[in-house]
């Protein structure tokens, strides 16, 4: 069910993810990093922060919880694609002769010893390379800011663009930010559902398709 739910939230989100961003809010491109002017309210929800956070947060927080944002969304993208191309390549995959099956959750736990320590050391050194460009030096930093971003620094901006995707007019970019943020928050939950639904039966994601 949570499966159907997750497939469900992914067609209907897909849609609204590439709706055009309101053009009556300021580019955050080219202002301060504001409630107003940050990208990534869409009609009929708009700016959705029930519980007031961003109200209550200044500039630099503000930036601090968009950074986590963006960066949840893009793992969750990551994670979605992650479990469906993992269960379809079970049994057929050159990596470790094929012997990795099951539900998506248990595939880490089949990694034969030594790799996940290279794993976890290449996702460390992503993070490093992350905060060296986002973050101030915790040494610069007061001791009640901690995870300080840089005054220059965009959330999520970290300079990987190898197509060259990325719009020069501010208006442009604020809609492909919009874009990213929607489909992130939708994979979000779609990973959240894929996780809860193979801990509940312990079938893969595919598996429900057949069954």
């Amino acid at each position: 069910m949570m499966m159907k739910l997750a497939i469900a939230s992914a067609l209907i989100g897909s849609a609204a993810a590439f709706a055009p961003a309101p053009v009556a809010r300021a580019t955050t491109a080219m202002n301060a990093f504001t409630v107003d002017s940050m990208p990534g309210a869409l009609a009929p929800m708009g700016f959705f922060d029930p519980l007031g956070f961003a109200e209550k947060a200044d500039e630099k927080t503000l930036k601090r919880y968009r950074e986590a944002e963006v960066t949840h969304g893009r793992v969750a993208m990551l994670a979605v694609i992650g479990f469906l191309v993992g269960e379809a390549v079970e049994g057929s995959s050159f990596l470790f002769d094929a012997q990795i099956s099951g539900p998506a959750i248990t595939h880490f736990l089949q990694v034969p010893d030594g790799w996940d320590a290279l794993i976890i050391t290449f996702i460390g050194a992503a993070e490093a390379q992350r905060a060296q460009i986002g973050w101030v030096d915790p040494a610069n930093a007061a001791y009640d800011q901690p995870g300080l971003l840089r005054d220059d620094y965009y959330p999520g901006d970290i300079g990987f663009d190898p197509l060259g995707l990325k719009p020069e007019d501010p208006e442009e970019l604020d809609v492909m930010i919009t874009k990213e943020l929607q489909n992130g928050r939708l994979a979000m939950l779609a990973a959240a559902g894929f996780l809860a639904q193979e801990a509940v039966d312990g079938k893969g994601i595919l598996e429900h398709f057949s069954s």
